[in-house]
């Protein structure tokens, strides 16, 4: 069986998103895995192998750049602190008595829980936000 050019590029393109499937890290090499597509096509239209080169490089090299910088400008909050990872960010409670430590004990979701006052000034009774776990400490603001 005689592969052409463009069969090996979609060979690499595959390659590429298995890779990434399997390490599930980053988004890296899916945008390699662009630059491999867009020499696929180039070998369809017919391009020489030169150009195939140039468009990988520069579609995948453009786009591990571009995901680099975005990264960059709008970086993760950390996983207790996130939304998307903890589904209790976010959720409000009824606190009834502060420690003078600024501690609670709190009840969420059916259990007793510590709580922890991270929001200015003093602790006050009522209703709270919570705004990071750490372990089984809520900690929170007011709302």
């Amino acid at each position: 069986m005689d592969w052409s050019l463009a069969t090996w590029w979609w060979v690499i393109c595959g390659g590429l998103v298995m890779a990434e499937l399997a390490s599930g890290t980053t988004f890296y090499l899916l945008m390699l895995a662009l630059g491999a597509a867009a020499a696929a096509l180039t070998a369809h239209l017919g391009g020489p192998f030169w150009a195939q080169l140039v468009l990988a490089a520069l579609v995948g090299g453009g786009a591990v750049t571009w995901w680099h910088r975005r990264q960059r400008r709008h970086p993760r909050a950390p996983a207790n602190e996130n939304p998307n990872v903890n589904l209790d960010i976010g959720q409000s409670l009824d606190v009834a008595l502060w420690r003078a430590d600024g501690t609670a004990e709190v009840r969420y979701r059916g259990a007793s829980w510590q709580a922890r006052f991270i929001g200015s000034g003093q602790p006050h009774e009522g209703r709270h936000v919570i705004r990071a776990v750490e372990g089984s400490c809520l900690l929170l603001e007011p709302a």
